[in-house]
């Protein structure tokens, strides 16, 4: 699919989906897969199994996998923030005018 095809396809399905009051849901579990990957990453790169962060943060393990878990999105800042900063990350938020 070209570039100028792909565009309209997507700005109709955002238009689609705004109309039917649902354009939040795929945008949350996009956010949540992404937010996931990379606390997993962050995880993997510090060598950390889900029994150790799970110490680190005072919590079960149960309660991490939640917050690990792509498809669940209900995932509060606190415990976003407070899980990057056990990685040793902080927790950028941005929020931008859409094109």
């Amino acid at each position: 699919m070209n570039t100028d095809k792909r565009l309209r396809f997507e700005e109709e399905s955002v238009e689609h989906l705004r109309e039917e009051g649902i354009y939040w849901e795929p945008e949350t579990a996009r956010l949540k897969q992404v937010i996931a990957a990379t606390l997993a990453r962050q995880m993997e790169r510090r060598g950390l199994t889900l029994s150790e962060l799970a110490q680190t943060l005072e919590t079960s393990r149960a309660a991490l996998n939640r917050t690990l878990d792509p498809t669940n999105t209900s995932l509060t800042l606190t415990t976003l923030v407070r899980t990057a900063a056990a990685l040793g990350c902080k927790v950028k938020l941005e929020i931008v005018m859409p094109r």
